[in-house]
């Protein structure tokens, strides 16, 4: 049997600016990986199954978590026993480069190369978290964290390396505190704070993790979520102004976050308002 089509069986590609995630469902057969212009990683997402590969001619076993890394330019192609499930991450070549730029210079890139079976739980952590926000979106600040954070991975430079460089003085940080709380309302990425910080994305992510105790992107979610329950306890907006206001897609968006950073929706916001005037 003959097979190419890998179709997906959980979603569609969610296009992510320099991250993409597809989660595939692979039948049993024979599979092409054409050239692309972008890198791949593939992560295993079934019980052990059995393949050969035709880039190295022999027959590999994958487990749940491996992890395939095909470069941009790159082909490759297998014949999988029986069906499984994998996570593929889709990483632009300007992600890279600009991580690359800003860790240590252009060099980093020959790191990159084809490599079969990896075990490595921080990717495959950040792997699940990319397939875990298909459900409820939090927006193009995780995407763009999760991409970084893979990026520095893949490029072999350990948080540590990063974090011998200068911290975040505390201007820098005042600076992206304040800009956070004016523009709440409004779509934020690293790369944007980034430049009100006057550091690099990398830089960023790492130190105001040091610096506040949570990551870039669970700090503003809370503090719209803080943000959205002091609107709703004042009582004058219906809960869709509430989310526009602070950055959330639509109220089910703002009522999914609520209750996971606060274990309350709207709705019960509301109603405590109601019982305790």
């Amino acid at each position: 049997m003959n097979r190419e089509s890998m179709r997906p069986q959980f979603a569609p590609a969610r296009s992510l600016s320099d991250v993409a995630m597809i989660a595939r469902h692979i039948e049993a057969g024979v599979h092409r990986l054409p050239m692309a212009p972008h890198h791949r990683v593939m992560v295993h997402a079934s019980a052990a199954t059995r393949s050969y590969c035709n880039q190295v001619g022999r027959y590999f076993v994958r487990r749940a978590g491996d992890i395939d890394l095909v470069p941009a330019g790159e082909e490759g192609g297998f014949e999988a026993e029986t069906a499984f499930d994998t996570i593929e991450i889709v990483l632009q070549p300007a992600l890279m480069e600009r991580v690359a730029a800003e860790l240590g210079g252009r060099a980093l890139l020959s790191r990159l190369d084809t490599r079969h079976l990896l075990r490595d739980q921080r990717i495959e952590h950040l792997a699940r978290a990319l397939r875990s926000d298909l459900d409820a979106p939090s927006g193009s600040l995780f995407s763009d964290s999760i991409g970084a954070a893979l990026a520095v991975r893949l490029l072999g430079v350990d948080d540590m390396d990063i974090e011998r460089t200068n911290r975040l003085s505390d201007t820098q940080l005042k600076r992206v505190l304040e800009h956070i709380e004016a523009a709440l309302h409004e779509p934020l990425s690293i790369d944007r704070l980034a430049r009100i910080a006057g550091a690099s994305s990398s830089h960023l992510r790492t130190w105001f993790k040091v610096a506040t105790g949570v990551t870039l992107h669970r700090y503003v979610l809370r503090r719209r979520v803080e943000r959205a329950r002091a609107l709703l306890q004042q009582g004058d907006l219906s809960t869709s102004e509430v989310a526009e206001l602070t950055g959330f897609a639509h109220q089910s968006h703002l009522a999914h976050w609520m209750r996971r950073e606060i274990g309350q929706t709207p709705r019960d916001v509301r109603r405590t308002r109601r019982l305790n005037p």
